[in-house]
């Protein structure tokens, strides 16, 4: 009967005995094992971050931009006027599959209020804008269809404009001048956070859209905009509804069947959802790369092993000429090489939560350590160890007793 304490006993005093070279045996498994943490840890921030955007765009989106045209035989992408806010009023009063449509007109302008002033993002749209977005109102109101109808100058800020200009005063029914001209302030938005690239979604102040073409920006067509920004019923009818505004579009268009579209529809959260899975991919692949750290980690181990068998091969001889039988020897040098690698991958696992944590606050980068993560870790290191070692265990239980005390 294997005494499994008392193997472990000895198994701790022979790597004592050579606590040097235990050490650096067992580094190879320390590295491997907080390279493997840290490695999944930034994958699993970045994926949690594309998640976080995901959400904050909003769910079943799907954006259309102006197309190509053709102007005196040269086509151009994106250029001309193509979109109206007819197109989008069209769009969610026409297309079964669709929730909400709202139009977009984007510009960039100069906010003041009293002695302070920010440049911002001011974007005209709808109501609906905030139902496809996902987002609410923090506190006050936004502004009805009769302020659209009316080309009312009211608007709502995000939470940077908000706490730029306003800091602890409360912004409601205040007056902001938006390129020179007097806005009245209804409502703060919620928190958005970054968006997909990485730009404030906060740093906004949304008008109506007809106050953006008319007072704001203006437009070198009526009713024009850059944007649709469409929200379908369910994940299961974007498919179709592109089929619906390109159809519906194209009628109103007036495009001929051999003509290209002079819009684009674009399903957004298929994008985001392929850089979800590029995002997992990454995490698998970091992962594996430092998983080499822990083979070569238990290349040493083996290494090192059969060293020690070579250098202990007497006193191998002694044990099997007292009684020793082989699984005994076997399970001594096995129970020596499992002890060396679990070893490294508890300091592997501490320094592997330290640095996932340095990274997280010297670096842009987000970290997120899983328990899976570690157990995964920690769990392959004591396989690394069972592996590398099983071949030095039965190499010194082969061993003849009577060479063996021979041996010098």
């Amino acid at each position: 009967m294997i005494d499994i304490f008392t193997i472990i006993k000895i198994a701790l005093k022979a790597l004592w005995v050579n606590k040097m070279r235990s050490a650096l045996t067992s580094l190879g498994v320390i590295i491997g094992v907080s390279a493997v943490i840290i490695m999944i840890a930034v994958g699993t921030g970045a994926s949690q971050r594309i998640n976080e955007q995901i959400s904050s765009m909003g769910s079943n989106l799907i954006m259309v931009t102006p197309g190509a045209t053709t102007s005196g035989g040269v086509r151009s992408h994106g250029a001309s006027p193509t979109l109206t806010g007819g197109d989008a009023e069209a769009v969610k009063e026409k297309c079964r599959s669709i929730k909400n449509a709202a139009p977009i007109l984007n510009g960039v302008a100069q906010i003041v209020y009293g002695n302070q002033n920010w440049s911002t993002s001011v974007t005209g749209t709808t109501l609906d804008m905030l139902d496809i977005r996902d987002w609410a109102i923090n506190y006050g109101n936004m502004f009805s269809e009769n302020d659209i109808k009316g080309v009312t100058k009211v608007c709502v800020l995000g939470q940077t404009v908000a706490e730029n200009l306003f800091g602890d005063v409360d912004p409601i029914n205040k007056s902001i001048r938006i390129k020179g001209i007097p806005f009245k302030v209804l409502g703060v938005l919620t928190e958005k956070g970054q968006s997909a690239r990485g730009d404030d979604q906060d740093d906004v102040v949304i008008i109506p859209y007809t106050t953006a073409q008319k007072k704001v920006f203006g437009t070198p067509f009526p009713d024009m905009i850059e944007i649709i920004m469409v929200q379908t019923k369910d994940v299961k009818t974007l498919e179709l509804a592109q089929i619906e505004i390109t159809s519906l579009l194209r009628q109103r268009h007036r495009i001929g069947l051999k003509q290209d579209d002079d819009f684009s529809v674009r399903n957004l959260t298929q994008m985001m959802q392929a850089a979800q899975q590029s995002s997992a991919t990454m995490t698998f692949l970091l992962g594996a790369i430092a998983s080499v750290s822990l083979l070569v980690g238990g290349i040493g181990i083996m290494n090192i092993m059969l060293v020690s068998v070579t250098e202990r091969t007497r006193e191998i001889g002694i044990r099997m000429a007292i009684g020793a039988k082989k699984n005994d020897i076997r399970f001594q040098f096995l129970v020596e090489a499992l002890i060396i690698s679990l070893m490294g991958g508890i300091i592997g696992v501490v320094i592997g939560l330290v640095g996932s944590y340095l990274v997280n606050i010297l670096s842009s980068l987000p970290t997120k350590v899983s328990l899976a993560s570690i157990i995964l870790s920690f769990g392959f290191s004591g396989l690394i160890g069972i592996f590398f070692g099983f071949y030095p265990a039965y190499k010194a239980s082969l061993l003849n007793p009577i060479e063996a005390l021979r041996y010098e």
